[in-house]
């Protein structure tokens, strides 16, 4: 099956970076409650949190480990660091310098006694063991604790490698596609859905670009094959599906290349789309940053409107809340089913590159941020673009990715009937949440999005859970923890910010990208994202691109034959001609220099 012509479509664009307190302040007035409303949601969210903390101390608690290890202690930035550098360095000794390094900063054997669960102490303990390898303590004869360590490290080093995988095996679902289905058979008799993804980076070549593609095409069918006997009988969305990256199928995707892009990646993504529908999956293309956005939504226009697809409702897309551009990328995606007529199922996230949107920001130096730099801001924009999604119900099958109680339930009562839409979790986290909600009168499906990769890609996806859950203002670091009272889980985020007391929705230490040095502006930046702003960029490329003709300055010296001189980057574009000195004409030109610098010398310094 290929891809055939589509009729034209109409692109996306909406302001890049708009202002944080007007957006915020339109959210607020969108989620106004009731007394009885507000009640509802406490109550719901109370209970979930409340089932978290009770259900502490099981076999496996990944929550319980990034509490233990959050990015505000010396160990979980030591193990962040580590996970993250061991991905980089490829020989032996500079891994077991960095693995003596990064251990020796931690108190881990005071994890073993503090942490409630197994998967806690177990990993203390194998942490805190490869550590006094190590530095085995106080010993007067240092060549002897220069020996142990030298005899140690190989053992050491193939330890820790261990213990990041085991790590990572909690937030993964399998190194293979097969593993994966054969772990999710448990899942799925308990009534969870899942959606797996295929873990790995952009492509960087065309030989990454066709690995990557295969290994889609070979997950869609196994996941088809599968979904053909688990779920038979099941219609979407109860069935299975799949994570697509468009930046993992072609290695030029950026919106500097967007004719290329759409040329070469679309035909790719409706071959895999189809092969999805053939099995009735939902197929999921996942978010990418924010100067890949319009990109993203013209490859997702044009492999949408592709006849092949017609009559399927798995097609589907992630958008981040954390983006500005957030509702506007709703309505678009809301009117593109409406033209087509049908469904599109459209995973909500909060976005987990934010760290990497302010500093590509910032070293751009554009004029604002596309992303929300108070989290209490991106907190307020999941809600209201769950409201809109929740009222598009009719066109778009809504899947609110969370952990958070408290989104839970207010999502929950926005919903009302509480049908057409699901949850979704990351495997290894929010078990305790959604299985509360199944045995209640809340009951909503739930998606696991499963990771499947191999020790390379799991690292990655290690740091990544480790940054977007490890910090202190994230409620899976606090929700299990006792000494926190309930009560203060239960703010809103209206309410965090401030807003009734006329603080602004902006954070005040992150500095606007153009005013991040203390003693002069930052250079003055245009993001490529932005296509009319590409477009402004590269028609005065053209109208400066006149040919250039270069010829002696002297007065009196034509200079040689002209000559062609030729773009580097482009060969074939001429750029201009040059006339060389002849080598007969230097003496005049320097005889006229020096008459010349007579006048000039005696001429006053500001006049010249």
């Amino acid at each position: 099956m290929t891809a055939t012509k589509s009729p034209a479509l109409t692109v996306f664009h909406a302001p890049h970076a708009p202002d944080d307190d007007r957006l915020i302040r339109n959210f607020s007035e969108m989620l106004v409650f009731s007394g009885a409303q507000d009640r509802a949601i406490d109550a719901r969210a109370t209970k979930l949190i409340q089932a978290i903390r009770s259900d502490s101390g099981q076999m496996g608690g990944v929550e319980d480990f990034l509490r233990e290890y959050g990015l505000s202690t010396r160990e979980g930035l030591a193990l962040m660091v580590l996970a993250e550098a061991l991905l980089r360095v490829p020989d032996a000794l500079t891994q077991d310098r960095l693995i003596e390094d990064k251990l020796k900063e931690g108190g881990w054997s005071d994890h073993e006694t503090h942490g409630d669960t197994w998967f806690v102490s177990a990993s203390a303990w194998a942490l805190a063991m490869s550590a006094r390898v190590i530095n085995p303590g106080e010993t007067p004869e240092g060549v002897m604790r220069g020996l142990v360590k030298r005899m140690g490290m190989p053992t050491v080093r193939t330890a820790t490698k261990q213990a990041m995988r085991f790590l990572g095996h909690h937030f993964v679902l399998g190194e293979t596609i097969g593993e994966a289905l054969n772990r999710a058979a448990k899942n799925e008799g308990r009534g969870y859905r899942h959606s797996y993804d295929m873990l790995g980076e952009g492509a960087r070549t065309r030989a990454d670009a066709k690995r990557y593609f295969k290994s889609y095409a070979d997950a869609i069918a196994a996941i088809g094959k599968s979904a053909d006997k688990v779920s038979a009988g099941r219609k979407l969305p109860d069935r299975p599906g799949i994570s697509v990256k468009l930046s993992a199928l072609h290695p030029r995707y950026l919106a500097t290349h967007r004719t290329q892009v759409l040329e070469e990646l679309v035909p790719d993504l409706v071959k895999l789309a189809q092969m999805a529908k053939a099995h009735d999956l939902n197929f999921t293309v996942d978010a990418e940053e924010v100067d890949r956005l319009e990109l993203s939504l013209d490859v997702i226009d044009h492999a949408f409107a592709d006849p092949s697809l017609a009559g399927w409702d798995g097609f589907g897309l992630a958008i981040q809340a954390y983006q500005k551009r957030a509702p506007q990328v709703i309505d678009h995606i809301a009117g593109l089913c409406r033209k087509h007529g049908r469904r599109m199922m459209v995973r909500l996230v909060k976005g987990a590159y934010w760290d990497t949107e302010i500093k590509r920001a910032q070293e751009r130096g554009l004029e604002g941020y596309a992303v929300y730099t108070r989290k209490a801001a991106t907190d307020l924009s999941y809600l209201a673009c769950a409201r809109q999604l929740l009222d598009l119900r009719d066109v778009i099958y809504p899947q609110f990715a969370t952990h958070n109680a408290l989104t839970v339930a207010t999502i929950i009562e926005m919903a009302e009937d509480r049908s057409g839409f699901e949850f979704q979790r990351l495997h290894g986290m929010g078990e305790v949440v959604y299985d509360s909600l199944s045995k209640g009168n809340d009951r909503v499906p739930c998606r696991i999005y499963a990771p499947v990769g191999g020790y390379r890609d799991l690292l990655a996806y290690l740091v990544r859970r480790l940054l977007e859950n490890g910090a202190n203002s994230s409620f899976v670091a606090v929700a299990g923890d006792k000494n926190i009272p309930i009560d203060s889980l239960l703010e809103r985020p209206d309410a965090k910010l401030g807003l009734a007391r006329g603080q602004s929705a902006r954070n005040s230490q992150i500095p606007l990208p153009v005013a991040i040095y203390p003693d002069r502006p930052n250079s003055r930046g245009i993001e490529f994202g932005d296509r009319f702003q590409l477009a402004s960029l590269l028609e005065g490329m053209e109208r400066s691109a006149a040919a250039v003709e270069a010829e002696p300055l002297a007065p009196g010296i034509k200079g040689g034959a002209a000559q062609e001189v030729r773009s580097p980057s482009d060969p074939a574009r001429i750029v201009g001609t040059v006339r060389f000195t002849d080598p007969k004409d230097v003496d005049k030109a320097v005889t006229t220099a020096a008459q010349g610098f007579k006048n000039w010398s005696r001429t006053d310094p500001g006049l010249r």
